[in-house]
């Protein structure tokens, strides 16, 4: 390979990754419909028609972003800790941004269809696969899909509606609070002992 192509690949990947970061951002301040192309290019500082290359379409766009997060956030915790990440990135009271799990733009998305089918598809295959591996109840799926809704019905309330109490709750009360709830629905129900 030349020089001139290795620096091409360089460049095509880190224009990529600068697009993905500001798609992430953007979509997490703005939602899905308020996002443009043109506003993702121009804060990654690249040709809008690049990301029409890389991506095909904002759809498709949204999707690598979540695919790329949830790969990254899943892939730093285990079942054991998802809960508490999760809540963690809910009850922020930092801004929002690419660096953190998209729940953000999850939540101001969910009106576009396009939108809401790629966020079901991430939901319910990933997120629910993990969580419910903390239970070995016959509807540790269902039980895991509850505690996504819950989480993310509280991050609605709180970030979205700013409904109080919840929008000014300190976050490690509200934490403890869901937690103990979320290990009573995911309880194993067999014995330590294995009988």
């Amino acid at each position: 390979m030349s020089l001139t192509q290795s620096r091409r690949k360089r460049d095509s990947a880190a224009t990529k990754d600068a697009l993905l970061q500001a798609a992430a951002e953007l979509f997490a301040e703005r939602g899905f419909n308020a996002t443009t192309v043109r506003d993702v290019a121009t804060r990654a500082g690249a040709n809008q028609a690049l990301l029409f290359r890389y991506f095909g379409s904002k759809q498709e766009l949204f999707a690598a972003v979540l695919n790329h997060n949830s790969t990254r956030f899943l892939g730093e915790s285990t079942a054991e800790q998802l809960p508490r990440r999760l809540l963690g990135s809910l009850l922020s009271t930092e801004g929002r941004s690419g660096d953190e799990h998209p729940i953000a733009a999850m939540l101001r998305s969910y009106g576009d269809e396009r939108a809401a089918e790629l966020l079901r598809d991430e939901l319910g295959g990933r997120y629910t696969a993990r969580l419910a591996e903390l239970s070995d109840a016959e509807d540790a799926e269902l039980r895991a899909d509850l505690v996504l809704a819950w989480l993310f019905g509280l991050g609605m309330v709180r970030s979205v509606l700013g409904k109080e109490p919840l929008a000014d709750a300190d976050p490690d009360v509200v934490a403890s609070h869901v937690l103990r709830a979320v290990s009573v629905l995911l309880e194993r129900t067999e014995s330590a002992g294995g009988e």
